[in-house]
């Protein structure tokens, strides 16, 4: 079936003001202004109303945080004490706690625009062993686009670390389910809707062969390799106490320097370190509402970028960041990144939705999504700007991110909607979000 999202309001593909032609999954023809389609169509959808993003894609996150939002013993503090106050709490997490709290997170970015969901986990413990295959389970039942990682924590409070005994794993028992989700769910076809990738949580709860061992399974499985690093000048201070060396020269020594990984925060990167990070094309995800909520810093992006680091956005967990809006980010990234560079202009709206989709396409190791061009999956985010924020405005793809759209009118994934006239088709959000509220109350 051949589809024609006809004329629309304003999009983020040049060339394309007639609309763009979906073929299945696939963009297949943008239509200029004024043009018809080159060849004939089976359906038309009139998009006179909608502002066309490419499907926003989210390079950092944990899903279960969602039930952990806006806690008083984990707000107004930085990383170190937050992590203390939320790990014993989110020990006392369960299965159907943990289902519910990625089915929410990923209808809240469904609705955001976002197309491709990325979750760390590393809650992977006794009585949630299958915590990978549940997320998997959940992102087919959404028609969404997920990378979601087999995450990881070996080192516990016996170690000197910060979380609980119980919540973490011996090295073989990890390296073992890594490989098995990698062959059950880990596609590298062109248009892959499930893909996997390994994600050891930290320099201060991983052990070094963990990470090792990780990349030699990511170069058997041809997959990518994330965590979290240089978010707080504590991690940097811990690196250089039990390591002897920053938290850089710890990524190097565990053979993590190179294109499979890009890297959560990047907040407290030198010059020098940028510089190695773009040569060895390592990603890095810029969480901006979460390095503001904890303080934590800022993340050189623009400096990255010219070193030829590809750069994404992530909402990251929604306890530090306490949202799963994507669109949301993309405006607070706009904003953060004016006020650490100082510049009204060397940072625009379009360099944050860059990082939303291009950039995040490239983090995630893909070049089939993140644009509106001929060849690429139909993910796409639609936004009408029928609301009074938007009234007066004179570039509505402009408007989107400084007039601060949170919500998308219709959302296609793979050349399917799964937004339509702003909700989730089959989903009901009143009973979710009362089953959701439900099993947060666990962690009172």
């Amino acid at each position: 079936m051949r589809l024609w999202i006809k004329n629309p309001l304003a999009i983020l593909a040049e060339g394309a003001g007639g609309g763009i032609v979906v073929e299945d999954s696939r963009i297949v023809e943008l239509v200029a202004a004024g043009k018809e389609p080159a060849q004939p169509v089976d359906s038309v959808f009139d998009a006179s109303r909608h502002a066309i993003l490419p499907g926003l894609i989210n390079t950092h996150h944990h899903f279960f945080q969602t039930l952990s939002r806006a806690h008083p013993k984990a707000y107004n503090k930085e990383l170190f004490p937050w992590l203390v106050a939320l790990y014993p709490i989110w020990g006392r997490l369960n299965r159907d706690m943990f289902r519910v709290g990625a089915r929410l997170a990923m209808a809240e970015l469904l609705l955001s625009g976002c197309t491709t969901a990325m979750d760390h986990n590393y809650m992977v413990f006794k009585g949630l062993e299958d915590a990978t295959d549940i997320e998997v389970e959940e992102a087919k039942a959404l028609g969404l686009r997920a990378t979601i990682t087999r995450g990881s924590l070996s080192l516990s409070q016996k170690d000197g670390a910060v979380p609980p005994d119980h919540i973490v794993q011996d090295e073989d028992t990890i390296l073992a389910d890594s490989e098995r989700v990698l062959q059950t769910y880990h596609d590298t076809s062109d248009g892959a809707m499930t893909q996997i990738a390994l994600a050891p949580c930290a320099p201060f709860n991983v052990s070094r062969e963990v990470m090792r061992h990780s990349a030699d399974l990511a170069d058997r499985y041809d997959c990518q390799l994330h965590t979290h690093l240089a978010e707080t000048e504590d991690e940097e201070e811990f690196c250089k106490a039990t390591f002897g060396y920053r938290p850089i020269d710890w990524l190097e020594d565990c053979n993590w320097l190179q294109p499979r990984v890009w890297l959560a925060h990047g907040i407290h990167f030198t010059a020098e370190d940028c510089s190695k990070l773009g040569h060895h094309g390592v990603g890095v995800c810029h969480c901006a509402t979460s390095n503001a909520v904890l303080a934590s810093g800022f993340c050189p992006t623009l400096d990255l970028e010219a070193a030829g680091s590809p750069v994404g956005l992530g909402v990251d967990g929604s306890a530090s960041n306490d949202g799963s809006n994507l669109m949301e980010e993309v405006r607070h990234a706009l904003m953060v990144n004016r006020l650490g560079y100082k510049s009204a202009d060397r940072v625009t709206h379009r360099d944050a939705l860059r990082w939303a989709t291009k950039g995040s396409a490239r983090c995630l190791g893909r070049d089939d999504i993140g644009e509106i061009a001929v060849g690429k999956q139909a993910d796409l985010a639609m936004f009408t700007l029928d609301e009074m924020r938007f009234s007066g405005n004179h570039d509505p793809i402009a408007a989107l991110v400084h007039c601060g759209a949170t919500r998308a009118d219709r959302v296609m994934v793979a050349g399917e909607w799964r937004v339509i006239d702003g909700a989730i088709p089959g989903l009901d959000v009143a009973a979710l979000i009362a089953e959701h509220s439900k099993a947060a109350r666990i962690f009172d």
